[in-house]
């Protein structure tokens, strides 16, 4: 029935929309992989030609769409299920090491640990990485200018006159050791040359040696007693309790 307001089924059927509708291809395939039509018919068939020929004989190219940005990751809504190590980031600034109140330029120390534990030693300045610049002397206990860290040492309030030591020329670049080039050698020169490395200072380190300690032999001199006071191994004998010596 037709009439005002109504529409008819045939024309609702036209308007809908095509949606599912199988889509054939130009070229039915004969068989699997080969079609009806060749290249050259398919040429015409889909009018390339005349595209070609509406844009002065080229196929017309379109520059291609700018991608949009990605936006920023977000993180993961789950973890895994296995540990994944990350390094830590280190936010800390590294700050000058602070001296013991204890610890003043003059201050004999005693070395807890190391080559020379139980040695007394002449404190002078401490360097920019932290540590500690000490000598013996050299020429009374045996202990060269080095450097400790002061987590290695005991303060006592035994003191020494520094003032006339000039210390300026010593920092921790001083005291690195240069990189040797290695050399393969023979076993009879491989131990040779061993020996012959160990025993070798330069001669620069030796006049600083010298020109440190002869400064402050005289200071120690100076005071009665001082000078076998530093050249005496600290040690604790039966009966001492530590905590309640004083230094």
């Amino acid at each position: 029935m037709k009439g005002r307001g109504f529409v008819s089924c045939e024309s609702s059927k036209a308007m809908a929309p095509k949606e599912g509708r199988v889509r054939v291809s130009r070229n039915p395939e004969l068989i699997r992989g080969i079609g009806k039509y060749s290249r050259s018919k398919m040429y015409h068939k889909r009018g390339i030609w005349a595209i070609k020929a509406k844009h002065g004989g080229t196929f017309p190219r379109h520059d291609p769409k700018p991608k949009p940005q990605s936006p920023p990751e977000k993180p993961p809504k789950f973890y895994p299920a296995d540990d994944v190590k990350k390094p830590l980031l280190n936010k800390h600034k590294p700050r000058p090491t602070k001296l013991r109140a204890s610890i003043t330029p003059g201050t004999v120390l005693i070395i807890l640990a190391g080559r020379f534990k139980g040695k007394r030693v002449v404190f002078l300045k401490q360097l920019p990485s932290g540590l500690l610049l000490v000598t013996g002397p050299f020429k009374i206990n045996g202990v060269p200018l080095r450097r400790v860290n002061q987590s290695y040492v005991i303060g006592t309030s035994t003191k020494v006159d520094v003032s006339a030591v000039n210390v300026d020329k010593f920092d921790d670049k001083y005291f690195s050791k240069e990189a040797q080039k290695k050399k393969k050698k023979g076993e009879g020169e491989f131990f040779e040359a061993e020996k012959e490395e160990k025993n070798v200072l330069p001669q620069e380190k030796k006049d600083d040696q010298k020109t440190v300690d002869s400064a402050l032999i005289k200071a120690i001199e100076s005071v009665p007693e001082l000078k076998a006071y530093l050249g005496a191994r600290f040690s604790l004998q039966a009966g001492v309790k530590p905590h309640e010596l004083v230094f």
